[in-house]
């Protein structure tokens, strides 16, 4: 492993297909299936199958090139935008969304999705489903105010992210400020949800130590309040591995509504 200083995700290369194959594929080595992969479909199942959640725009902005947790918001959300941060995790996605040659293998997370939904034989159907409900998949840039400078967005009636908080944010103050930039693609009455990682300091990708803000549950849920949010959902689940490659405690999922 690099001993080295941690890198930033979002400021340094990044290599997107290593990192899905380290924590979301279907390799039998993959330890992460229950933290990165069941739990937050189950959770995100939940909260848009219940009709808490709902409405027509869903921005997501997320670490990586993940989209197994989209696949719920496809049932409810007609236009879904993606936003990356970094290039080649867009163009990651953009291959997978457009069926290109040589796309991550999302197969076995729509099987799951179709499994939560009790439609095990339309697993087909479910991929194509999210694929036609992302209608784009821009870059932004957490250094703007404006993060989408110089597109301008509809705001949403929600807002997804796996993993981003915590992976951009040298501090607290650092999350603060971002968390706030990412409550501006909200409409007032919207939904935050974030799944996030608790007690983290690094996570390896491509034999690079990566660096994650470590924070636990108490202050996420502090600057969820400080910033208009009344927190509506959460869950809390143990790591449910043993692994190097990462060194949280925890994977939260919380669903917060934007007050003001």
């Amino acid at each position: 492993m690099d001993c080295g200083p941690k890198k930033l995700y979002h400021k340094h290369d990044f290599d997107s297909r290593d990192h899905l194959e380290t924590y979301y594929s279907d390799k039998p080595d993959m330890a992460f299936a229950a933290d990165s992969l069941k739990f937050p479909m189950m959770n995100f199942h939940y909260m848009f199958s219940s009709g808490f959640v709902k409405g027509d725009v869903l921005i997501d902005v997320s670490n990586g090139s993940p989209i197994h947790h989209l696949y719920s918001a496809c049932d409810i959300f007609k236009d879904i935008i993606i936003l990356k941060l970094n290039e080649r995790c867009n163009m990651e996605t953009s291959r997978w969304k457009d069926t290109r040659t040589g796309a991550f293998d999302w197969t076995h997370t729509s099987s799951h999705a179709a499994n939560l939904e009790g439609k095990s034989t339309q697993v087909q159907d479910k991929e194509m489903q999210l694929k036609t409900a992302i209608s784009h998949v821009i870059s932004c840039d957490f250094e703007n105010e404006n993060i989408t400078y110089p597109a301008v967005l509809p705001l949403a009636d929600c807002v997804t992210n796996i993993l981003i908080l915590e992976t951009i944010s040298k501090d607290e103050d650092d999350y603060m400020r971002n968390l706030g930039k990412m409550s501006k693609l909200l409409r007032p009455g919207g939904h935050l949800i974030q799944v996030g990682m608790l007690n983290a300091s690094y996570y390896m990708v491509g034999g690079e130590k990566f660096h994650t803000f470590k924070c636990d549950e108490s202050f996420v849920k502090n600057a969820f309040s400080k910033l208009g949010f009344v927190i509506d959902y959460c869950a809390v689940q143990r790591r449910r591995n043993d692994s190097k490659l990462i060194d949280y405690d925890s994977v939260i999922f919380i669903t917060a509504c934007k007050t003001k």
